[in-house]
């Protein structure tokens, strides 16, 4: 990403020897922006230019003096509504990273004027719920978008997301979170590499190609997943992609700007538009933490802590009603027979196992990682754990409390 030179050189010959010397040959191209009006057949001058007025006051004077271009794709259109991709890049090899949305619009009255809309609007689900040329799938999607559901990354870390890579595979993480372009934006960033080097969706959801070299997938509960540098990537304009689809592979391309000296997938995490702390979000069954300054930090599965420069491996995406037990330091956990220690002892469950939790109701209290807690979850086979030994993701009952 922006300042890769800082620490890839620590590290790029170790972990992605010469592979920089790849070609970018293989990257998509974008159409540019002067061509795309005449592929759209009702797209106009006015359209692109209040397109790119609406994304410079959505990021606000300070950003947009480092966003020094802009590409506007019109993916679909007609004489009256319109939407596409558009991204305020940088210049290449600058510190700054560019920014990028979908837009919906629909022009106001006879004249040039468009009502124009970016993801993360609330006006960005209205135009989409009544636009003649979004598929009913994407409707759907872009509803989830509009900028009304920001509590799901209030206290609620569930992503549903792998890592960007096979199940299986151990990648390692050569930058910790981060901004996204290593300025004082939220810490929503990470830099990987290794394995195949084959980048995959993280999870199901609708992928587009603001530029060569990025692709962003808008998942169906406002969360988006973002990954740039990419080489041989796929040309997505709304193409639904399912969890595992190969979307390219880690490379430099920095088509929309910026720049990157070794070779890697710089992913981010989106919500409504906006990039979000990573930090503490399950991806992968891992969490990234935060370190003392930017690109530090760690990745947390159950005790297992692994500093920036290792490998972590990818175990698949951790399901809504699940969580990873969090032994605190310890080998196992205890499964009792009921909620609270006055229950006989019926096995134990291994630090950093999965586990899938029926109901959850309250008992002894005790103190893990996370903090203390009364409650206890009744596993789907009838034993029970404490919560404060398990990482769900959601401060409670992540499947309801159980019955009497």
């Amino acid at each position: 990403m922006g300042r890769t030179v800082r620490w890839v050189a620590a590290v790029a010959a170790a972990v992605v020897g010469c592979a920089v010397a790849v070609p970018v040959a293989g990257a998509v191209p974008v159409t540019p922006v002067a061509s795309v009006a005449s592929v759209a057949g009702q797209a106009s001058a006015d359209l692109v230019e209040q397109v790119t007025r609406a994304a410079r006051d959505r990021v606000g004077a300070a950003e947009a003096a480092h966003l020094t271009g802009a590409e506007v794709r019109v993916l679909r259109s007609d004489r009256r509504q319109a939407y596409g991709t558009v991204v305020l890049t940088t210049p290449p090899g600058a510190d700054a990273l560019p920014r990028d949305w979908l837009f919906v619009a629909e022009r106001d009255g006879a004249g040039p004027a468009w009502r124009v809309a970016l993801d993360g609007q609330p006006a960005f689900a209205d135009l989409a719920a009544r636009s003649g040329v979004l598929s009913e799938q994407e409707s759907g999607v872009f509803a989830a978008h509009g900028g009304r559901l920001g509590a799901a990354v209030n206290g609620d870390y569930r992503t549903g997301m792998g890592l960007p890579w096979a199940v299986g595979q151990s990648w390692t993480v050569l930058g910790g979170p981060h901004a996204h372009d290593a300025g004082s934006g939220p810490w929503s960033s990470l830099d990987l590499a290794g394995g195949d080097q084959r980048v995959l969706a993280v999870r199901d959801g609708l992928a587009y190609t603001p530029c060569v070299g990025m692709i962003r997938i808008l998942h169906p509960d406002g969360y988006a997943s973002r990954y740039y540098h990419l080489w041989n990537h796929l040309r997505a304009d709304g193409t639904p992609v399912s969890a595992g689809t190969h979307l390219g592979d880690t490379g430099t391309e920095i088509g929309c700007g910026g720049a990157a000296n070794a070779r890697h997938v710089h992913f981010s995490l989106m919500h409504n538009g906006n990039f979000v702390g990573i930090a503490n979000h399950i991806i992968g069954k891992w969490l990234f933490r935060n370190g003392g300054a930017q690109y530090g930090g760690s990745a947390l599965h159950g005790s297992r802590s692994v500093p920036v420069g290792g490998q972590v491996h990818n175990y698949g995406a951790l399901g809504r009603t699940q969580g990873i037990v969090d032994a605190n330091d310890l080998a196992t956990v205890n499964r009792r027979s009921g909620p609270g220690v006055g229950y006989p002892v019926s096995g134990t469950v291994a630090d950093g196992a999965t586990v899938s939790i029926a109901c959850s109701a309250d008992g002894t209290s005790h103190t893990g990682r996370w903090g203390t807690s009364s409650l206890w979850n009744r596993l789907t086979d009838g034993t029970w754990v404490s919560d404060a030994y398990v990482y769900t993701g959601l401060a409670g009952p992540v499947n309801g409390r159980c019955g009497p």
